[in-house]
């Protein structure tokens, strides 16, 4: 049985004609600060559409015009890829309006789309009947009849994990530990439990709607490195063709830069074209909060350190935006180095300009070789490093 009725109707957002949203100054990008793009035709900043729901906004953000400004800003910075997913609530269905409403400035073909499969609001799906209907949903409510990427959605839930530990520094996976990860050469391709066929029939489907032209490329993501590096191998090594990227998130920021030593494994042994990371805030971990977050998956060491790398930062930026502003720097610098897209989640127009600032910053200002910059982030990682909370993965929730 399907945890999803993908025949439900749709809640509706209208918006007003495009003639009565503002289009001033905030509106227009500094000329100066178009954004650069990496190897394989990605902008450095990729929009994350989760903001688009009440995960992370409300009601009132969530159906106003402030969706629709943030998008068309985007785009005429040059960040032309936007992310979203049916498991960030009405996310679809507030971006594909507002994408709708702009076909004038920007056409279909001047963005790339990309959403994901397999998980939802009320729970986890992989089936292949589930992915084709979740797709036809999904080009419904975005406005297209093709998708440019498709992931499936955080697949340590379905497939065996074969972790050593569920929580640590997982580099190990990929040395003197492999074999406990399931990464020796002689394991690649083997397949553990019921839960990997899951998750390779799953992406059969996403490969024979790549073939038939719905899709243009197909992608897995999710938390732990190792997990995704198994099973980039498995698809390659069982369905004879690699998925084209992965995306993993949390793991390019200044409490754990791991995806660094990981990025370089994924092209040769499991033939993926493009690896992406998300949330250089760590899931608002790197962001100034009242308290450790309830919520937030990571060990409460890891929290306080957070919270002392928030005091820490009162030094430099009174404002409360020292150390996110870090921390959006740090993953740009090394993303930039390693060339590897960053997924940022923006939902206002001083988030967009924020970020591109960020970026300049990193890109064309030097800001990395600047001893006060660079003092700045070894205090910040030594916070971590004191609790043994470097480069620490927490487990999968």
């Amino acid at each position: 049985m399907m945890v999803v009725d993908f025949d439900a109707p749709d809640p509706a957002y209208p918006l007003p004609p495009l003639n009565e949203i503002p289009d001033d100054d905030a509106d227009k990008p500094n000329e100066e600060y178009k954004l650069t793009t990496t190897p394989n035709g990605f902008p450095a900043i990729i929009f994350g559409a989760a903001t688009f729901s009440r995960i992370y906004n409300d009601a009132d953000h969530n159906s106003g015009v402030t969706p629709l400004r943030a998008a068309r800003l985007a785009l005429r910075y040059g960040i032309n890829v936007f992310d979203t997913a049916p498991f960030y609530g009405d996310s679809e269905i507030i971006l594909g309006n507002a994408l709708r409403a702009l076909r004038h400035e920007f056409p279909r073909e001047s963005y790339t789309l990309v959403t994901k499969v397999g998980r939802y609001p009320t729970g986890f799906d992989y089936a292949p009947e589930a992915i084709e209907r979740s797709i036809a949903r999904s080009l419904r409510r975005l406005h297209t009849n093709y998708f440019d990427i498709v992931y499936l959605h955080d697949v340590e839930f379905i497939a065996d994990e074969k972790l050593a530990r569920r929580g640590g520094n997982h580099v190990a996976a990929l040395g003197e530990e492999r074999e406990q990860y399931g990464l020796n050469e002689s394991q690649e391709g083997e397949i553990y439990t019921e839960k990997d066929h899951k998750v390779l029939s799953a992406v059969k489907k996403l490969f024979e709607l790549r073939d038939r032209g719905i899709i243009k490329r197909v992608g897995i993501s999710g938390f732990p490195l190792p997990t995704l590096l198994r099973i980039a191998i498995l698809i390659q090594k069982r369905l004879g063709k690699p998925v084209d990227l992965v995306m993993s998130y949390c793991h390019l920021t200044l409490q754990n830069s791991t995806l660094e030593q990981f990025k370089s494994a994924f092209g040769p042994r499991a033939g993926v074209k493009q690896v992406i990371t998300a949330s250089p805030i760590a899931m608002a971990l790197l962001r100034p909060s009242p308290s450790p977050i309830a919520w937030h998956p990571a060990p409460l060491e890891t929290k306080e350190a957070a919270k002392r790398a928030v005091q820490l930062s009162q030094e430099w930026d009174a404002s409360g935006n020292g150390l996110p502003d870090l921390a959006l720097q740090y993953t740009f610098a090394r993303a930039r180095e390693i060339g590897v897209p960053v997924a940022v989640g923006l939902s206002t127009l001083e988030e967009v300009h924020a970020s591109v600032k960020a970026w300049r910053e990193v890109d064309a200002e030097g800001l990395t070789a600047k001893e006060e910059w660079v003092t700045r982030v070894k205090n910040v990682q030594d916070l971590f490093r004191d609790v043994q909370m470097l480069d620490y993965s927490w487990a999968t929730p």
